[in-house]
């Protein structure tokens, strides 16, 4: 008797935040490497980010959020429901990027971008944060804080294949660096950060010098058409942003992976 085929695991929501900066040497991005022993792409280099959280979306969050209410947040992701959640995406990133990288793009009581000295007075909130996520809008709201929604633009959508144990559902997003906020690794879930232009990156990668999950080429290879993050930023309200769900075919010679605009893919 044939059992019938298992279904496939529900990838969970998540969003990330592609950060970058221009650098003398042209368009640079932060990449941030997992640690080697992680659950979900072990030692490789990605962007900052990771699950949506209840809180990320709780009331009152949109006060906290600069330029962007729960309104224009539906009509950017209107496949999210309710509607009234899909703010959260933006809030998640932002967050992620302060836990996992130290880096808090927000702004403070006197309306400028939070400074590198500012930050430091945050390292125990930090931790906070990783332990609970509703941590993150108790911060915001006791030192009232703004994020800096109203720079960040949404760029892509990718959902891991259906063939893989563990899955997400990512949003992902771009904002530029404020100019003193260094990168500092967790080193609990990221041990290494690096600024790279997505050129360098993706040769890097194909030289086996460091391992990019494929959305990560992919976002990258999309980046390096800009020039600068002016152009980045200008193009994301302009990009017309599809969800793309690889597929995996398993056979004698190995794993391919097809991507929708592939003729095979299913």
């Amino acid at each position: 008797m044939s059992s019938a085929p298992a279904r496939p695991p529900t990838p969970q929501e998540a969003a990330s935040i592609i950060v970058a900066r221009d650098a003398v040497a042209g368009l640079e991005v932060l990449l941030l490497q997992r640690h080697p022993k992680s659950r979900f792409s072990p030692g490789a280099f990605a962007f900052p980010g990771g699950r949506l959280e209840a809180a990320d979306a709780a009331p009152g969050i949109e006060a906290r959020c600069r330029g962007l209410g729960r309104g224009e947040a539906a009509k950017q992701l209107p496949d999210v429901k309710p509607p009234e959640r899909a703010i959260g995406f933006w809030v998640t990133a932002l967050r992620e990027l302060f836990e996992e990288a130290g880096m808090l793009l927000a702004y403070g009581p006197d309306a400028r971008p939070l400074s590198a000295a500012s930050l430091e007075d945050l390292r125990v909130e930090r931790t906070r944060s990783r332990e609970d996520s509703a941590a993150f809008g108790r911060l915001l709201t006791e030192r009232h804080l703004a994020l800096a929604t109203d720079h960040v633009g949404y760029w892509a959508h990718w959902i891991t294949p259906e063939e893989r144990p563990i899955r997400y559902d990512t949003r992902f997003f771009v904002a530029a660096a404020w100019v003193d906020q260094i990168a500092e690794p967790d080193g609990l879930e990221m041990v290494a950060a690096r600024w790279i232009r997505p050129v360098d990156a993706l040769a890097g990668h194909a030289a086996s010098e460091l391992v990019l999950p494929l959305p990560t080429q992919r976002i990258l290879a999309s980046l390096a058409e800009h020039g600068d993050v002016g152009a980045i930023l200008r193009a994301a309200g302009d990009r017309d942003i599809r969800s793309i769900r690889p597929r995996i075919i398993r056979d004698a010679s190995g794993e391919r992976i097809l991507l929708p605009d592939d003729p095979d893919w299913f």
